[in-house]
């Protein structure tokens, strides 16, 4: 049986969590209640985030969950500063929230563009933007922008999305050195294939289960608590000092 870490300095420090509701986020949200810490999470799936809040319990502080759609950029930012009222002035951010929508490049409408990279881009600039004040008061933080490796690997059948984890890169890069000199960290945390139970439900068949047999070095299945167990270790003060780098976690894919 496997024992994993626990990190002290999570300890009643206050997290934000977009997209927290179901998936990967989820999995953020219980193991970061489970390390003492104060959540707030962000998802427009109210019943998801009703029957999450419900399975967590024993925990030091009780997640809090505000609806909001990050795509509304003054919805994100009011929904950030009550959050903050909330729960406190944030340490952690975790631009998670995202749609892989499956789309074709010939039937794209201008529409549908800006839409995904509102969910999948945007979002994550401004809800950095919205919280790093905070982080300069409190002398430090950690900003962690989820990306995925689909695009390194040429995967088909998401353009748009693909198009928009890739510039995850370039923002991570794009400010780790101006946010450094304030001790805010920021990372990519690069996902594989994460069988959620989204994933399960639409794009699992025996072709892809082969995939992942062939493909991955790891034999299972790459699982929303190994993302959250990597989220972990970049939010607490055991990397402070890394920032401006990709954490990839999937289960080494060929």
């Amino acid at each position: 049986m496997s024992t994993f870490a626990t990190y002290p300095s999570l300890t009643d420090r206050s997290v934000l969590i977009t997209g927290g509701a179901t998936g990967i986020g989820a999995a953020f949200v219980a193991h970061f209640a489970q390390q003492g810490a104060r959540v707030a999470f962000l998802d427009i799936d109210e019943r998801g985030a009703a029957a999450l809040s419900s399975s967590i319990s024993g925990v030091r502080h009780a997640p809090q969950f505000f609806p909001c759609d990050v795509t509304d950029i003054a919805a994100l930012k009011n929904t950030i500063a009550a959050a903050s009222q909330r729960v406190g002035t944030f340490g952690v951010l975790i631009n998670n929230a995202a749609n892989d929508r499956r789309h074709r490049l010939q039937d794209t409408t201008p529409e549908e563009f800006e839409q995904s990279i509102g969910v999948n881009l945007r979002h994550q600039y401004f809800a950095t933007q919205a919280v790093v004040s905070g982080m300069r008061e409190l002398g430090g933080g950690s900003v962690i922008c989820l990306g995925s490796t689909g695009w390194m690997i040429k995967n088909a059948g998401y353009p748009m999305y693909a198009m928009a984890k890739s510039a995850i890169r370039g923002l991570v890069n794009g400010l780790a050195r101006e946010l450094g000199k304030d001790r805010i960290r920021i990372n990519g945390l690069v996902p594989g294939w994460v069988i959620t139970e989204k994933q399960r439900e639409l794009w699992l068949d025996e072709a892809g289960e082969e995939e992942i047999r062939r493909k991955q070095c790891m034999p299972g299945y790459l699982g929303g608590d190994d993302i959250a167990r990597a989220a972990l270790f970049l939010a607490s003060d055991d990397s402070r000092m890394c920032t401006g780098h990709d954490f990839i976690i999937d289960g080494g894919w060929a």
